[in-house]
């Protein structure tokens, strides 16, 4: 074998190594990035929705309760309120329900209410019969117009924003929640 076809064969295999160490740092890069939203899309398909803090005044919502008398947030002035924007032809909606009604009932005598503000677009099940088909205990109120939704900036159902007793607006999360996160963010917001 010549110098030169030596010469070919070694630079030849050097870009072979080469190619295949650049693949392997591509591939490492691409998996490094694609870990987080793996990691996001199993805990949003195990409904674990993880709350996002955030601190600014809630805006005043004053409606009609399902009596027909007026309601309105200062109504609850000094509690913890999980405002939950939710219709019910909207299936995560409808599959939250039931861990909502079992936190409120576990934790009402500390001060803590859910306001469930139907989000103006019923189905075919009035929000009556939904109330009544579920067993929920705390405060529902139909918003045909849409202000709450709009005060808040909803922009996805279900979305969810919890009040401090200050009335700050401290953490907000889209989609159905689990138990085990409202006890590990909800929480301890109601020793504070």
């Amino acid at each position: 074998m010549s110098k030169r076809e030596r010469l070919k064969k070694v630079v030849g295999s050097g870009m072979a190594t080469l190619a295949l160490g650049l693949g392997l740092v591509l591939v490492a890069v691409a998996g490094f990035f694609a870990i987080p939203r793996a990691a996001e899309q199993v805990r949003e398909a195990e409904g674990l929705v993880v709350p996002a803090p955030v601190n600014y005044p809630a805006p005043g919502v004053s409606l009609t309760g399902l009596d027909g008398a007026p309601v309105s947030f200062d109504d609850y002035a000094g509690q913890v309120i999980l405002y939950n924007a939710w219709a019910t032809w909207c299936p995560p909606c409808r599959a939250e329900m039931p861990t909502l009604q079992a936190y409120y009932e576990k934790h009402r005598d500390k001060g803590f209410v859910i306001i469930a503000i139907e989000d103006g677009l019923q189905g075919d099940v009035s929000v009556e019969k939904f109330v009544a088909d579920y067993g929920l205990t705390f405060p529902v109120w139909p918003d045909p117009a849409f202000q709450a939704s709009k005060a808040f900036g909803v922009t996805g159902l279900p979305t969810s924003f919890v009040i401090d007793r200050s009335g700050m607006v401290r953490l907000t999360w889209r989609g159905a929640i689990s138990m085990a996160a409202l006890e590990k963010y909800v929480t301890p917001l109601l020793t504070e």
